[in-house]
């Protein structure tokens, strides 16, 4: 089980975060959640696809990485091959909490951060340092800091964004049919798209509704990113 503890500069002075990618560090994954605080920078490496929460039955952003199970086509020699990596992988051992503290009379909801110490990247010799020898924040951990904003920005984003997405009947479901260079076929099911032909045919008051709030461009950019689909592919054959 995982084991998180508060970070904070005293305990944890000398915490240093092993930031190398490897199989070892739980990187062989074929895809992981993402949000529309990231969508912009996801579509131009990779696809994004919708899926259901089992646990809720909710819409969630998910990022393709592999085309099969346990696969990272993008991994290559502990390093990954993209200008951009999604915020759940950049964050490392870090998540993200909300503790409330009454102000003045008012309950206010402040961010906090865990750590998860039993994560295969912690070191006390290797990696990052978390904290500079004085106590403030190191570089690495204003960037973590930036990754946990992408995520807990983007969390509150999504369910609005797929409620403004439901209301115009935009979401539809996809299946990936793909045949690999070696003549394997395999089929990806149980995903949601953008539908295109729906989106291209909205009248201006909704566009002009989903434009101020700020989802037009996260649904033109999920059309956008199912062209990586073809990424995928030749990186896959690039293998075979």
């Amino acid at each position: 089980m995982a084991n998180h503890v508060l970070l904070n500069n005293k305990t944890l002075a000398h915490l240093k975060v092993i930031t190398k990618s490897g199989v070892k560090f739980g990187d062989n994954i074929s895809n992981t959640l993402t949000f529309p605080t990231e969508f912009t920078q996801i579509q131009k490496e990779y696809p994004i696809l919708f899926s259901k929460n089992p646990e809720t039955g909710e819409f969630q952003s998910v990022v393709l990485f592999g085309l099969k199970k346990d696969e990272n086509l993008y991994l290559k020699r502990g390093k990954w091959q993209a200008s951009y990596i999604p915020a759940v992988i950049t964050k490392g051992p870090f998540l993200i909490g909300h503790e409330d503290k009454e102000v003045n009379g008012k309950v206010i909801s402040n961010a906090i951060i865990y750590v998860n110490m039993d994560h295969p990247r912690i070191s006390e010799t290797d990696g990052e340092p978390v904290f500079l020898e004085n106590g403030e924040n190191s570089p690495y951990l204003n960037k973590i800091t930036q990754s946990l904003a992408t995520i807990d920005d983007g969390a509150n984003i999504s369910k609005a964004m797929f409620a403004a997405f439901n209301e115009y009947n935009l979401i539809e479901p996809i299946t990936l049919d793909i045949e690999f260079n070696n003549g394997e076929q395999i089929s990806l099911t149980g995903n949601y798209t953008i539908h295109r032909e729906k989106l291209a045919q909205l009248d201006g008051d909704a566009l002009a509704k989903l434009n101020r709030a700020g989802f037009l461009q996260m649904a033109f950019s999920v059309v956008s990113s199912l062209e990586n689909v073809q990424k995928l592919v030749d990186l896959k054959n690039a293998t075979l």
